[in-house]
Order: structure tokens, then sequence, then C-alpha cells
């Protein structure tokens, strides 16, 4: 008796789980996902201000996070000693060099070509060195930057990856975030429903503890079928064959959208 009580439990279980996979008409299985945004320093240094917590809803250009920077300050610091020395030797030797033309163009002139051209050699040096102590004002400002990081678009953090005082490697990524942009369902159709699939069409979702139905556009139909029977294409399995469908949920209801959520879907 407790050998076919098993089996028939069994049974009805595989019975349950084989009806809630299928897809009727108009509605279809599919999980929501979200693309992620791992937002890290090209440069390394330790962390000295982590300035967002897991789960908090952040604003674009606000701050995430700060590695520490004293060597690229006093690098910035010397690069504009550098430059406004440079501009001082062109801004001398540009005066120089308009003495030299008005005394070269008097009626008397004072002064030879050759002393006149080597003010204007001296003018150009002097404006090339200005020109590369501003390019290296330029990287030495970029580096000192870059040891910020800030949010690229209003999202929620979903994730941190070091605490402050630990170091980060160059190009590590330090805070993961989703923007609600970012968010969108996955689901599967199959293939005789293709045609009545376009680019644009709004679909529903319906995800379990939502309290309304979510608004999602699709913006993806997959090239190939996600699943193939073992006898390729045959009339008993082609059924089988399913598309992979991503539609865009709205901002607005991107709140009520979890990644990793079973959703049913609806076309509208």
């Amino acid at each position: 008796m407790k050998k076919f009580l098993n089996i028939f439990c069994c049974l009805l279980a595989a019975a349950l789980l084989g009806g809630c996979g299928k897809n009727s008409a108009n509605h279809f299985q599919g999980y929501i996902e979200g693309e992620y945004v791992y937002v890290a320093a090209p440069l390394g240094g330790a962390l000295t201000n982590l300035a967002v917590a897991r789960g908090e809803q952040i604003k674009k250009g606000q701050l995430l996070f700060a590695l520490e920077r004293q060597s690229e300050a006093a690098a910035l610091d010397q690069a504009e000693k550098n430059l406004a020395q440079a501009k001082a030797s062109l801004t001398l030797s540009e005066s120089t060099f308009q003495r030299r033309k008005e005394l070269r163009n008097s009626p008397d002139a004072v002064i030879s070509a050759e002393e006149l051209d080597q003010a204007r050699s001296q003018r150009d040096a002097d404006a090339a060195m200005m020109a590369a102590q501003q390019a290296a004002l330029d990287k030495a400002q970029w580096s000192f930057d870059q040891k910020q990081q800030f949010a690229p678009a209003d999202a929620q953090v979903h994730d941190t990856l070091y605490r402050s005082g630990e170091w980060v490697a160059a190009g590590n990524p330090v805070v993961v975030l989703l923007p609600p942009e970012n968010i969108k369902v996955r689901f599967f159709v199959p293939q005789e429903m293709l045609p009545h699939i376009k680019i644009g069409e709004s679909v529903a979702i319906a995800c379990d503890g939502a309290p309304h139905a979510i608004n999602a556009t699709v913006n993806y139909i997959s090239t190939q079928v996600e699943y193939t029977p073992p006898v390729i294409y045959s009339r008993e399995t082609r059924a089988n064959l399913v598309f992979m469908i991503e539609a865009k949920i709205s901002p607005a209801d991107a709140a009520d959208a979890r990644p990793g959520q079973p959703a049913d879907v609806r076309l509208n």
C-alpha cells in the first residue's frame, strides 16, 4: 500500500508540474532579469570612502566611492606649477620676439635677421613646452578625478564588493548598480506564436507579490530556437520549439519586479 501511495504521489506531482509549465494561447512562462552596471575606477588604490550601501536608491551624479589619491594630488599640484612656469616663459619670449620684430622692421634695422630668428625659435620652443605642460596637467587632472566615481544613472545599489580600507586593483568593480531601465522580462513562446509578436509590442507581466500588472515592451526576439528536440524539426517534436523574447519593463514599474522572479507574460 505504501509503495502504491508513493507512486501515486510522484505521478500527481509530475502532472501538476507539467500543467504549470504549459503556455496558454496568450500566456507564457518567463522570469525577470536585470542587466547590472559594474562601476570601477581605471586606477587602483585603497578605498577611503564607500558612499553608498547595498539596497540604497541613488540619483545620477551621486558619489559612489573614492580611492586614496594623495600621489595624484601631488602630481596635479606639480603639473599646475609647471604650467604656470611655462606660461611665464612664453609670455617673456613672446614679448622679446615682438620687440625684436619691431627693431628689425624699423628704418635703421637695429638688429640682424639672425637675432630675430633666435627670438622666434625661443618663442616657438616655449609655446611647445606650454602645450606639453598643459597636456601633462590634463593627464594629472584626469588621474585625480578618476579616483572618485559617480552614479551614471538613477539606480538601486545591488551590491558593494569592497569595504573601506581595502585595496582595490585598477579596473575592479566596487559598486554594482541596477538602473530601473535595465530590468526586463525574458519569456519563451512556441514557434507558431512567433508571427504574432513584434518589436515594440506591449506585454503585461504578473509576478508573485506585485500589486498590479507590470507593463513591458518587446525589444528583442531571438534569431534562433532555445531548444532543439532529438529529431530536429520532426512533426512530432515541432511543438517543443520555443523562441526567447525580451521585453523592457517601464521604469515606473521596475520597483515591483526583481531579477530571478518567475513571471507570467500576457500579450495585450
